[in-house]
């Protein structure tokens, strides 16, 4: 079929548009990477920096031999791993068990988690609860509060309803216990979601931030989004202040070349782990929207 001239135009102006915004998107991650690795004498000298001269890794080099990025980076580590893992034991398992209909209390279960996904109760009452668990300033304060998420246990239920039921019949005959579907039957089954769930607890634990706020005082348990922040204010707490600052000085490092250092070095494990995830992402993403 023959476009018309009109066609083509907006065609072309689309294509203009687009590329536009693509390009006005895409800038800031661009420049971000480029300065973390332009020699600091060169940035020093410029200023501006579109493409770097001289290349180097000194901005890196001293922020991966500091005790408190090093130490911010390892506790965000810990929560994405280990708070990831915990939350789809709990989400997988809380889903499988509303998903079978001869749970007793299942309808005042569904309605419970239903109102949390409806109403939230703001700050103070989760500090509180925090507080009165004796969890200030301990780092399972950032990963009991928000082990599960309602919304997600109720896609995950969706995608458990879809399961046909003569599988755990077949278990069960076969001498399976609850425990034993959920493990060999169901979780084997359930790749794709726990794939894109998984991705969606790990970005949100690794980008923990208003939580440690909250909760965390110790500056050596701080995680990296916080430690960030700071850097901000402040480019020598990546390394623990006024020692840094002088450290900083005699190798003559700017604070702005360490500062997108650091916001690379906290950006790229997402990166390199979205995709090994991303052809179950589709999959799991639209878990329990589709019923036959």
């Amino acid at each position: 079929m023959r476009e018309s001239l009109g066609d083509r135009l907006f065609g072309i102006v689309n294509a203009l548009v687009l590329g536009l915004v693509s390009l006005i998107t895409f800038f800031p991650f661009y420049y971000v990477f480029i300065v973390s690795f332009t020699d600091p004498s060169e940035y020093i000298r410029r200023g501006l920096v579109l493409f770097p001269e001289k290349w180097s890794l000194a901005s890196y080099e001293y922020l991966l031999s500091t005790n408190a990025f090093l130490r911010a980076t390892g506790n965000s580590a810990f929560l994405a791993i280990v708070g990831t893992a915990l939350s789809l034991i709990v989400t997988s398992g809380l889903s499988y068990a509303l998903s079978r209909k001869r749970l007793q209390g299942r309808r005042l279960i569904l309605l419970a988690i239903l109102l949390t996904t409806l109403f939230n109760p703001g700050i103070i009452p989760p500090y509180l609860l925090v507080r009165d668990l004796h969890l200030i300033n301990s780092t399972w304060s950032l990963i009991l509060p928000v082990l599960t998420s309602g919304w997600y246990v109720l896609l995950m239920k969706g995608f458990f309803d879809s399961i046909p039921a003569s599988l755990e019949e077949a278990a069960r005959i076969d001498g399976c216990n609850d425990f034993s579907v959920w493990v060999r039957v169901i979780l084997p089954l359930s790749l794709p979601s726990m794939a894109a769930f998984g991705l969606f607890y790990a970005v949100a634990y690794w980008n923990t931030f208003f939580n440690a706020l909250l909760y965390i005082n110790d500056f050596s348990k701080q995680p990296l989004q916080v430690l960030l922040q700071n850097m901000l204010i402040d480019a020598s707490t990546a390394a623990g202040g006024s020692a840094a600052a002088e450290m900083m000085s005699e190798q003559r490092i700017p604070p702005e070349t360490l500062k997108m250092a650091a916001v690379v070095i906290a950006t790229v494990p997402i990166l390199l782990v979205y995709p090994f995830l991303q052809k179950h992402f589709a999959k799991g993403a639209m878990v329990g929207s589709v019923k036959e």
